[in-house]
């Protein structure tokens, strides 16, 4: 290999072997996380995952909105996906104070809506917090197919709402099932931190990332120019 300029290849050569060591470290389980021991790119991940959660935290919020609909009443009929669901989604809404008969896969709902709704928005905060225990106890059977359950039975709602042109009433349980429902179901598990507390951590995180990317640059960079070859500006030619 033909070697034009040492200094600047050998100063290539060290920019490419650290780039390569620092990166071996980042694929090894030697950072700390939730359930053990992860690596690099497992940390930052699970880091953000967990700021992502903190972000998310809007439950107290839509219950306000939610306080305004206590004592309004809502009727709807739904097609659940199984008789299952719909044997199963009976069992969350009578809990919730709703009444609610299964005729096979149809669905049919009455009740509070204001209540209802606050009695998905209460699973919605156990699930947020990681107490999903009480969700199973409260219905006898899994946490998350609770949660499912809520979200498509609401879904279904939302639709049957719109078409009787009953807008605030549908608009309500979307902000149930999108701010409420949704984020405690995706981050279930992912304990919850705020940004403000890993300030310092995610900014080094950040910087060390662009500077990573620089740093394989310029190896690249020095060991072509070591190499004698550049990059330079074409000559135009003159038309004569």
């Amino acid at each position: 290999m033909l070697i034009r300029h040492k200094k600047t290849f050998n100063m290539g050569m060290l920019f490419a072997v650290s780039f390569v060591g620092v990166l071996a470290l980042i694929f090894s389980p030697i950072f700390p996380g939730q359930k053990g021991k992860l690596n690099g790119l497992e940390y930052s991940d699970e880091l953000f995952n967990k700021l992502s959660k903190g972000s998310s935290y809007f439950i107290p919020e839509i219950g306000k909105n939610v306080e305004q609909f206590k004592g309004k009443p809502f009727s709807v009929t739904v097609a659940m996906d199984s008789a299952e669901a719909a044997g199963r989604a009976v069992k969350v809404f009578t809990v919730a104070g709703a009444q609610a008969v299964a005729n096979d896969k149809q669905l049919t709902l009455n009740g509070d809506l204001g209540a209802t709704l606050a009695s998905a928005l209460a699973d919605s905060d156990a699930m947020y917090k990681n107490e999903g225990a009480k969700i199973a106890a409260r219905y006898g059977f899994d946490d998350k197919e609770a949660m499912s359950v809520w979200w498509s039975a609401l879904n279904k709602s939302v639709k049957e709402l719109q078409k009787a042109k009953k807008i605030e009433e549908s608009n309500v349980v979307l902000s149930v099932m999108r701010k409420g429902i949704e984020p405690s179901y995706n981050f279930y598990g992912i304990e919850s931190q705020r940004v403000i507390d890993k300030a310092f951590l995610m900014t080094g995180l950040l910087v060390f990332y662009v500077l990573y990317t620089m740093w394989w640059g310029y190896a690249i960079f020095y060991l072509f120019d070591g190499m004698g070859l550049s990059m330079k500006k074409a000559k135009v030619k003159k038309e004569v």
